[in-house]
């Protein structure tokens, strides 16, 4: 079994030591990706727009390895405020629909400085 570091100019990076993505046995682990730029810098906004952010990072890692969404098999989702919980579901039906991927969703978790992060987890078929 192989492993392979994703990497790229296409895709988000951060000056945090760690890689966007790492692909293992034919599933392909994606770093928590947050509100930011392309070059890793926070971009504050409301919630829906740091969780749409958020989950477009992700879907550019996803293409970037030849996947999409369908292809998620675990979803881990943190969410500062559990207020915000309603638009989150809200929200992550854009992304996803059934059948719906193995899903963690942690309130409360985040600090003062994001609203919300996501990390997934998808499987490479064939």
């Amino acid at each position: 079994m192989s492993i392979k570091f994703h990497k790229g100019e296409h895709l988000p990076t951060s000056s945090l030591p760690f890689n966007p993505a790492v692909e293992a046995g034919g599933f392909i682990f994606i770093s928590g990706q947050a509100s930011v730029d392309i070059n890793g810098k926070i971009i504050n906004d409301n919630f829906d727009n740091e969780c749409r952010r958020s989950f477009e990072n992700v879907r550019t890692i996803l293409n970037g390895a030849g996947l999409s969404f369908e292809d998620v098999v675990q979803v881990r989702n943190y969410v500062a405020d559990q207020g915000d919980l309603k638009r989150f579901n809200e929200i992550y039906k854009e992304y996803f629909s059934e059948p719906y991927p193995a899903r963690t969703t942690l309130i409360g978790c985040l600090g003062n400085l994001l609203k919300f992060e996501v990390d997934v987890v998808a499987f490479r078929k064939g």
